[in-house]
């Protein structure tokens, strides 16, 4: 299997700049593994991403076209490009700070249009390149560079967000969930519409270290045994569902 992913990375990258632990690489690998399944041509496949750890999942290793944006404006790009050419498929890959909250005001009106793009928001609810401050999905009384007695705002659940305002298909997985997620960008792919995909990915230097996460694998085991599935939560009283973290599709267009 990897020699044949081989082919979709740029051959002078050797290795990848992510920290130890960080979900990102993982993202990275099930992205290519998704556009592998369906065959897809990476001649006709444009990749945008922003500022941030996320936006080096697509530059500089995938094979492919990418386009390195300005911090927040990495929907605002891949709309023109979508608008000159529309028979591109078009993703948009970046992080929570820089889709949500620095262009939280793209990526709803983008959603609001239903643009043809395929959005993967690599959520590790913290700005983990500029030095770990507070961002919209950090969770309440969790402490960041900039939120040193805890976080006191609650934070966006971006799926609900992006459902309000018109996204065609929604879902929520983690890193820790590779098959169903690869399902989730295969479906993402093939519909005609905003599609958005939050991946819960762990960020051991900037979150986990100031949460006591003391090792990687402590944020991992957070994942599996937080996340479950949309079936399990709505079988599950209201009053037990607080520290759930429910993943699954949450609307789809497609049968």
């Amino acid at each position: 299997m990897a020699r044949i992913m081989e082919k979709y990375l740029r051959p002078e990258i050797e290795a990848t700049p992510f920290c130890p632990g960080c979900g990102h690489g993982i993202l990275m690998g099930l992205i290519l593994r998704a556009i592998d399944g369906l065959g897809l041509d990476m001649d006709r496949i444009l990749f945008v991403s922003g500022i941030g750890c996320a936006g080096w999942i697509p530059s500089p290793h995938f094979n492919a076209d990418t386009l390195h944006t300005l911090h927040g404006r990495a929907v605002a790009f891949a709309t023109g490009a979508k608008l000159v050419n529309p028979d591109l498929t078009v993703f948009v890959i970046s992080g929570d700070g820089d889709l949500s909250s620095i262009g939280g005001n793209h990526l709803i009106h983008a959603a609001r249009r239903n643009m043809d793009l395929k959005v993967i928001c690599a959520n590790n609810m913290v700005y983990g390149m500029t030095g770990g401050q507070v961002a919209s999905t950090t969770p309440v009384e969790a402490l960041t560079s900039t939120t040193p007695k805890g976080n006191q705002s609650p934070p966006f659940d971006l799926c609900r967000l992006v459902e309000a305002a018109g996204a065609t298909y929604v879902a929520r997985f983690a890193v820790t969930q590779p098959l169903p997620l690869i399902k989730s960008i295969k479906t993402a792919i093939k519909n005609q519409g905003f599609s958005f995909i939050e991946v819960l990915s762990p960020c051991p230097t900037q979150f986990g270290r100031r949460n006591r996460y003391d090792q990687p694998s402590d944020m991992i085991a957070y994942l599996m045994e937080h996340c479950v599935t949309l079936k399990k939560a709505e079988q599950t009283p209201e009053c037990e569902r607080e520290e759930m973290i429910v993943t699954g599709e949450f609307v789809s267009c497609l049968e």
